[in-house]
């Protein structure tokens, strides 16, 4: 695959025409019943991250109102926490009312429902494992073909003794790096705080690259990176230095053409959005690569992914993650949340 980044093609009006496209997907999507009852709690937050960092005054205005809308829908389907809740589905509800909160939709009852039903759970309970007492773990098995969920360790289904497979840590680490920060952030514990999971941050390192024989392991690795640097920098509030997350910077930046080659649009959009928060341009070689490939992936009706998914998260997610890769950041100063995170990673450093 022969991806150039010619400037004569990825010029502005190219860029915003493919994310008005993509925003355009995205609110249709959502305003599918089926689709905001699966996933409504990813759409308000998507909405409401880009409402609050698009560097395009009109992209703001826009995401902002429709943040609203389905804010108010959510709100409106889930005037209360359900009796009933695993540890999934109360982070979702997290998710979903922190962004409607901060978009403008308080609703104190449901924090303090929140609040109250995320003590019955345990760490193992929201992300396989405790990150008080040890890094991710290697042995947590998938769930079985049959359905059926087993115990860390399992190598063989309980239920019908077929083989599992086993997880990757990095997307162990990845669900706790994502619930830690969204607790933190609305100021409830999920299982331990984002400093917690953050402190793995050298026992993680070195990442696997492209060549390493468990593509699960690369491409979680990536993910687990990137949302190092989303739980660092407020989704895309904040820039960052590269000094601060030196291996992390340069893991990226190498590993951008392979997963280009591997024609995983999802992976590369995401990956431009976490890479630019350490100030690169379209001007940045590796940066121009990519986006040149997101355009070239773009479907007519404004989406990415797999037009033959079943499941219309390989459709949407896609979407939000090129969107995020193209668009441009109303980034503030290179800045750390705490003195606490920033003594972590002088401690990673060394």
């Amino acid at each position: 695959m022969k991806i150039t980044a010619d400037s004569d093609h990825l010029c502005d009006e190219d860029r915003n025409r493919a994310i008005e496209r993509g925003v355009d997907f995205l609110y249709h999507t959502a305003c599918d019943p089926e689709n905001f009852e699966a996933y409504g709690f990813d759409f308000v937050s998507c909405f409401y991250g880009i409402a609050v960092t698009a560097g395009q005054p009109a992209l703001r205005t826009r995401a902002r109102k429709v943040c609203l809308e389905l804010a108010r829908t959510w709100r409106s389907m889930h005037p209360r926490l359900p009796t009933e809740i695993d540890a999934d589905d109360l982070s979702q509800f997290l998710i979903a009312t922190d962004a409607a909160d901060r978009i403008g939709l308080p609703d104190r009852t449901m924090r303090q429902q929140i609040r109250r039903a995320a003590k019955q759970f345990r760490a193992e309970d929201y992300f396989w494992f405790d990150p008080t007492r040890e890094p991710p773990p290697d042995d947590v098995p998938d769930d079985c073909e049959c359905g059926a969920a087993n115990s860390r360790g399992n190598v063989v289904c309980d239920s019908c003794q077929e083989p599992l497979t086993v997880i990757s840590r990095y997307e162990v680490w990845l669900l706790a790096l994502i619930r830690t920060f969204r607790g933190d952030s609305y100021g409830v514990s999920l299982g331990a705080r984002h400093t917690d999971v953050l402190r793995w941050l050298p026992h993680m390192r070195p990442y696997p690259r492209a060549e390493s024989p468990s593509y699960a392991d690369f491409i979680w690795s990536i993910y687990a990176v990137t949302h190092v640097i989303y739980t660092l920098n407020d989704y895309g509030v904040y820039q960052l230095s590269r000094d601060w997350l030196a291996d992390e910077y340069e893991f990226l930046a190498t590993q951008v053409e392979a997963v280009i080659e591997m024609d995983d649009v999802e992976t590369v959009g995401e990956m431009l959005d976490a890479l630019k928060t350490f100030d690169l341009s379209s001007k940045n070689r590796v940066i121009g690569l990519g986006e040149a490939f997101v355009l070239s992936r773009q479907h007519p009706d404004g989406s990415w992914g797999d037009l033959e998914a079943e499941d219309i998260y390989e459709r949407y997610h896609p979407t939000i993650t090129a969107i995020d890769g193209l668009r441009p950041h109303a980034w503030r100063p290179a800045s750390l949340r705490s003195a606490h995170v920033r003594r972590l990673l002088e401690v990673a450093l060394r």
